[in-house]
C-alpha cells in the first residue's frame, strides 16, 4: 500500500494543473498548467501527468506533444508545498509526488506513440527528467537547464540520473548534477540534452510540425525502434542483434509493413493512419 499525504489534491486540482487533449487525428496535446509557478510539479501536477498518460494508453494515441504554458517549461518540485510539510510527513509526500511522476513516465515511456516536449525559458531538476523522457526535444534559444537538486541538498527523480548519463555521458551528468551549473541552449544541443535548438518565436509551430509529422508515421514500428534503442543500452550485442531479427520479422509481417512495401513499389506515399494503432 501506498502511503497517504497530508497534501491529497482533489480530482479537479489534477485535471487544472495538467490539461489532455487527444484530437480525432491521434495526436495528444498534454500541457502543464501551472505558468504562473514556473510550472513546478507539486503533487496534483504529478497525478495530472499519471492521468494524461494513462488516458494517452487508453487511446492508444499516435503522438504525444508536451508542453508547458508561461515562460518556463517546468522549474522541478514544488518547493513551496514541500515546505509545509516537515519529518516523516514530507516523506511521505515526496514519496507521493514521485510514485505518481514516475507512473506516468513509465507509462510514456511503454505506449508505441512517440512524444514530442517544446522546452523553454527555465528547466530544472524535475523539468529535465519529463524534457529528456520525449524522443524528441525541441529547445527555445532562451532555455537554460540546471540540475538544481544537490543545491537544496536533494538527490535526482524524474529518471533524471538514468537519463542524463546516456544522453550527455557519465563525467559531464555528474558534473551537471553536483555543480548545478546552467547549461544554455546551444550548448545543450551540441551535448546531446535536447535534439535541435529552434527560435522562440518558431518553438510551437516547429513542435506541432514535428508532432504532426510523427502521427502519420508507422506507430507500431516507432515503439518497437524506440523499445530497441532503450534496451540497446543495456543489452549485449549478440542478444539485442538477436531482438533486431526478431522485430524486424515481426515488422515485416505486420499491417504497416505491408503498407510501407506496398507503397514503396507503387511509388506512393504510405498511409499508416488507416491502420489502427494498438492500446
Amino acid at each position: 500500500m501506498r502511503p497517504t499525504t497530508g497534501l491529497s489534491p482533489r480530482p479537479a486540482d489534477s485535471a487544472a494543473s495538467v490539461g489532455v487533449e487527444i484530437q480525432d487525428d491521434g495526436l495528444a496535446r498534454v500541457t502543464l498548467r501551472r505558468g504562473h509557478a514556473g510550472n513546478a510539479i507539486d503533487l496534483a501536477t504529478a497525478r495530472g501527468l499519471l492521468a494524461a498518460a494513462r488516458a494517452c494508453e487508453r487511446a492508444a494515441v499516435r503522438a504525444v506533444l508536451l508542453t508547458g504554458e508561461g515562460k518556463s517549461f517546468c522549474v522541478g518540485g514544488d518547493l513551496r508545498e514541500f515546505s509545509r510539510l516537515t519529518g516523516e510527513a514530507l516523506e511521505k509526500h515526496l514519496v507521493a509526488v514521485t510514485d505518481a511522476l514516475h507512473d506516468a513516465l513509465r507509462t510514456f515511456a511503454s505506449i508505441d506513440a512517440p512524444m514530442v516536449a517544446a522546452v523553454q525559458g527555465a528547466v530544472a531538476g524535475a523539468g529535465i527528467g519529463l524534457a529528456a523522457a520525449a524522443d524528441v526535444t525541441l529547445a527555445a534559444d532562451d532555455v537554460t537547464f540546471t540540475a538544481a537538486y544537490t543545491s537544496i541538498g536533494y538527490s535526482p527523480d524524474a529518471g533524471v540520473s538514468w537519463q542524463l548519463p546516456r544522453l550527455v555521458g557519465p563525467k559531464r551528468a555528474v558534473e551537471m548534477l553536483l555543480t548545478n551549473r546552467r547549461v544554455p541552449a546551444a550548448e545543450a544541443a551540441t551535448i546531446g540534452l535536447v535534439s535541435r535548438v529552434v527560435p522562440s518565436g518558431e518553438l510551437a509551430a516547429e513542435a506541432e510540425g514535428t508532432a504532426r509529422a510523427l502521427r502519420r508515421g508507422p506507430t507500431s514500428a516507432f515503439g518497437v525502434t524506440r523499445r530497441l534503442v532503450a534496451s540497446g543500452q543495456t543489452a549485449d550485442l549478440a542478444r539485442h542483434l538477436d531482438d533486431e531479427a526478431a522485430a524486424l520479422a515481426a515488422a515485416a509481417a505486420s499491417d504497416e509493413g505491408r503498407e510501407g512495401v506496398a507503397a514503396f513499389l507503387d511509388k506512393r506515399a504510405p498511409d499508416f493512419t488507416r491502420i489502427p494503432s494498438r492500446p
